[in-house]
């Protein structure tokens, strides 16, 4: 069984992950979505919080395309946390140059650690390039439209956040 491990914040989860996770599904067998406990970014959305959305938002896609799909929260380095679940390959979607800079660094350091774990890389969609879960919040904090940008309910958990 081939596994993958898809890692990020996810605060929250948009429609450009949701795309990601539907194209990892095509690679592996059992996908890991790792959602990680970052407390230097500063999240809006408790870890909880986090891994109910992704849970929600990503059932349908396992049960479309027979995937097994895990979620699993982390605050372990990312190699480990890929041998945590057994991953031999690490998942990361790409929107632009600026991102391929900061993962072409991180995957020196993680074959440096571990070459047996392979990185893939999967370009966002054209539709979902510009979409960023730091931009979704900003729109959303200045009750902008964000129906296009996140699921439906991610955008009513988003606002009903900015509310208070």
């Amino acid at each position: 069984m081939r596994t993958g491990l898809y890692p990020g914040t996810f605060d929250p989860v948009t429609e450009g992950h949701l795309d990601i996770f539907r194209r990892a599904c095509s690679l592996v067998d059992r996908l890991v979505i790792g959602v990680a406990i970052n407390r230097d970014k500063g999240p809006l959305f408790t870890l909880e919080e986090r891994v109910a959305m992704v849970e929600s938002t990503c059932g349908g896609i396992a049960k479309d395309l027979g995937v097994e799909i895990v979620v699993h929260p982390f605050e372990n380095l990312l190699i480990q946390c890929a041998q945590d679940v057994g991953a031999t390959v690490i998942i990361r979607g790409l929107r632009a140059v600026a991102d391929f800079e900061y993962e072409y660094q991180m995957v020196g350091m993680n074959r440096a650690m571990n070459d047996d774990i392979e990185t893939v890389f999967l370009m966002a969609d054209a539709e979902y390039q510009s979409i960023a879960s730091k931009l979704v919040k900003e729109i959303c904090r200045l009750d902008g439209d964000i129906s296009k940008f996140v699921p439906a309910e991610v955008a009513t958990a988003l606002k009903a956040k900015y509310a208070k």
